[in-house]
């Protein structure tokens, strides 16, 4: 028999988001010049993302960010790259959105534990 405590716990969150006070950041292992935008599977603690827009000019940053507000279903405005500005392994926040409102919209592959 379970406890009441262990009943009331919050499922293990995926490695790639972590909760913060003021929203979710999301771990991004980013592939641009991909064939389509997509949300892919999770790639160790990362979730991988592919762009068709090119690393140049932060060109596939920009599409990073749309693409997570598109398919989040948050305003492009509460969606900001904390870090990996010149990397493909980068940190992105996602202000006032729940983990829970990220794992329901997340493609279902991608919410895999």
């Amino acid at each position: 028999m379970t406890s009441p405590a262990a009943s009331n716990a919050r499922p293990r969150l995926p490695a790639f988001l972590s909760v913060q006070a003021d929203g979710v950041s999301l771990a991004i292992k980013l592939h641009p010049r991909a064939g389509a935008n997509e949300i892919g599977e999770p790639l160790g603690a990362e979730l991988r993302v592919k762009v068709t827009a090119p690393p140049v000019d932060a060109k596939a940053n920009e599409a990073l960010l749309s693409l997570l507000a598109k398919e989040l279903g948050c305003p492009r405005s509460s969606v900001t790259l904390l870090r990996g500005h010149t990397s493909r392994h980068k940190v992105v926040k996602l202000h006032g959105v729940s983990a829970d409102a990220v794992l329901a919209n997340l493609p279902r592959r991608s919410a895999v534990l």
